[in-house]
C-alpha cells in the first residue's frame, strides 16, 4: 500500500493540508496590530505596552473544506484495490480544494482595508502544492492501470 508511489504524493497532500490549520495565508499590520488570515478564521494579535491579547474570529466553512480535503486524501490512501474509486475520492477532493482556495482568497476581504498592503505568506501556496500532489497521485494510478493492462494482455 504504502510503497506504490501514489500512497506516497497522498501522504504528501494529507500533510500539505493540515500545515494549512497552523500557517498564515495573509497578514497585515495596521497601527501597530497585527491581523493573520489562517484557514481558521481571522487572528489579531494586539500589543500594547503592559499586554498581549489574541482576538480570533473563527471561520468555520475553510476549517470544514480543509479537514474534508485532508480526510478525502487521507481516505483515498486505503482504496488502492480500487484504482477507478481511488481516483473518483482525489478528484472529488481537487473540487474541495479548489473551493478552499477560492473562499481563503475571499477572507482575504475580512482585513481591515482589504487585501491591500497585506503581506503573502506560507500558506497561501498550500491548497496548489496539494493539487499538486493529487494530480502526481493521479498519474501514478494511471501507470498502475496500464501497467496491469500491459500484464493482462501478456497472459
Amino acid at each position: 500500500m504504502i510503497q506504490r508511489v501514489q500512497s506516497i504524493w497522498l501522504v504528501l497532500a494529507v500533510i500539505t493540508l493540515i500545515c494549512m490549520f497552523f500557517l498564515p495565508l495573509l497578514s497585515k499590520n495596521v497601527n501597530g496590530v497585527v491581523h493573520g488570515i489562517y484557514t481558521s478564521g481571522l487572528l489579531t494579535d494586539i500589543q500594547t505596552e503592559s499586554a498581549s491579547s489574541y482576538v480570533v474570529r473563527y471561520a468555520f466553512v475553510p476549517i470544514t473544506l480543509n479537514l474534508a480535503a485532508a480526510i478525502l486524501c487521507f481516505a483515498a490512501i486505503f482504496f488502492f484495490k480500487n484504482r477507478k474509486l481511488q481516483k473518483g475520492i482525489i478528484l472529488v477532493a481537487n473540487f474541495v480544494i479548489a473551493a478552499l482556495a477560492v473562499i481563503c482568497f475571499y477572507s482575504g476581504q475580512q482585513l481591515p482595508g482589504g487585501l491591500n498592503g497585506a503581506s503573502i505568506a506560507a500558506g497561501t501556496f498550500l491548497p496548489l502544492v496539494a493539487l499538486v500532489f493529487n494530480l502526481l497521485a493521479i498519474r501514478g494510478i494511471r501507470k498502475d492501470e496500464q501497467l496491469l493492462r500491459s500484464a493482462d494482455r501478456l497472459r
